[in-house]
């Protein structure tokens, strides 16, 4: 798959193709059907699939200080889209002046001049442009002038629930990471670099990687959660490895703690960790954050954590 930063990658020779436009935090079963639809479109034609995305999310540019919790990092989403059999992960920078252009500028301009688009597929709720005034009517009229195909389709959902990256992060901030799974087709994965903590969980018997995420990631609600820790470089595609962690989210009050922090018990693990890029698989809430009376009933409580982590995500892979 190729990874496009803007549309100056793209090849003299370029034909026609299928896009799919969006956002796509998350990448969840929605996105996934959506995109599986523009890549079977793709095929049938003989020409190219291309995501389009945007950077930064659209939001903090229009009204900054609103950027919503990021469920996936521009590399996780790649990485994700990729499994999907796409042919280009194109990154737009998201600027205000791509946000004052009218919606049929948008489509005429990038569509249509630059990439010779045949189809665009997009979710029937899909609006672009300057104050959101493009939406599916708007890319079926402008299609018959232009010679494109509009499939708006129908969102995913279930008789509860419709999927969205907003329905997914309310399930995080929740620390319902179970629902946010059955949402996305996997565990809800954070990232981030270890750094170096307070050195207690090391004094109780219990070291943990304490994790440095990124600005807008979106953290699971306090409480202590069974996972899967995988650790890899940022050039290698997968972690060498993924095992099980007890992993605590919160401010650790049994100490009387301020500071919100991500802490990884890493199970039969001998490692130091430090500097490391790491990935966490949140599988299950095991319980709320608590305040425990002494270290004796707070210790008791993490060997607790540990067996049952051990139950539910045994030894990794």
């Amino acid at each position: 798959m190729q990874r496009w930063r803007g549309l100056e990658p793209l090849p003299g020779n370029w034909g026609r193709c299928v896009v799919t436009i969006g956002i796509f935090d998350g990448v969840h079963r929605g996105h996934q059907r959506l995109i599986g639809t523009a890549v079977e479109q793709a095929r049938k034609q003989g020409v190219p699939s291309v995501v389009m995305t945007f950077d930064p999310h659209p939001a903090e540019v229009v009204r900054p200080g609103s950027h919503p919790a990021q469920l996936t990092s521009l590399r996780r989403r790649a990485e994700l889209v990729q499994e999907l059999g796409v042919d280009v992960f194109c990154v737009i920078p998201f600027t205000q002046e791509l946000a004052r252009m009218p919606a049929d500028e948008f489509v005429h301009e990038l569509l249509v001049d630059q990439l010779h688009v045949a189809t665009v597929v997009v979710g029937e709720n899909f609006t672009f442009g300057h104050r959101a005034a493009g939406d599916v009517a708007l890319l079926n009229r402008l299609g018959r002038r232009f010679g494109f195909t509009t499939e708006g389709t129908e969102l995913l959902s279930t008789e509860r629930v419709t999927f969205s990256s907003t329905y997914v992060r309310s399930c995080v901030a929740a620390g319902d990471v179970g629902e946010a799974a059955a949402a996305l087709g996997r565990p809800h994965r954070l990232e981030g670099v270890v750094i170096r903590g307070e050195g207690r969980g090391r004094d109780l018997g219990f070291p943990t990687a304490n994790l440095s995420t990124a600005p807008h990631a979106a953290v699971p609600a306090d409480g202590v959660y069974a996972c899967l820790f995988g650790h890899r470089k940022r050039t290698e595609p997968h972690p060498a490895r993924v095992r099980p962690a007890a992993v605590s989210v919160g401010t650790n009050p049994t100490f009387s703690g301020s500071e919100r922090r991500v802490e990884a018990f890493v199970l039969d693990a001998d490692e130091d960790f430090y500097g490391e890029h790491v990935e966490l698989d949140f599988v299950e809430r095991l319980r709320d954050m608590e305040r425990y009376d002494s270290v004796d009933a707070l210790v008791e409580q993490m060997e607790r954590d540990v067996v049952r982590t051990r139950e539910l995500v045994g030894e990794g892979r």
